[in-house]
């Protein structure tokens, strides 16, 4: 399968995706979504993430460390 994700400005109601060179000829299927990224975290999220932000930070391991016991563990 072929995918091409892009975001594309709508202009007068209308979009116009251009295609690579080395795009197969066919069909294709469009889904047009709106671009909705604006992210917001809720009061809920803001108040756990201050919480883990005040502990220590010998609370916690590096993210390498995290990778190495991983790799370990399963032959990452």
């Amino acid at each position: 399968m072929e995918a091409i994700r892009k975001i594309v400005k709508v202009i007068d109601n209308t979009i116009t995706i251009t295609l690579p060179d080395n795009f197969s000829d066919g069909e294709v299927e469009v889904i047009v979504l709106k671009n909705d990224s604006i992210f917001a975290l809720t009061e809920n999220q803001k108040e756990i993430l201050n919480k883990r932000l005040a502990e220590p930070d010998d609370h916690y391991i590096s993210a390498e460390q995290s990778i190495g016991y991983l790799k370990k563990k399963y032959g990452l």
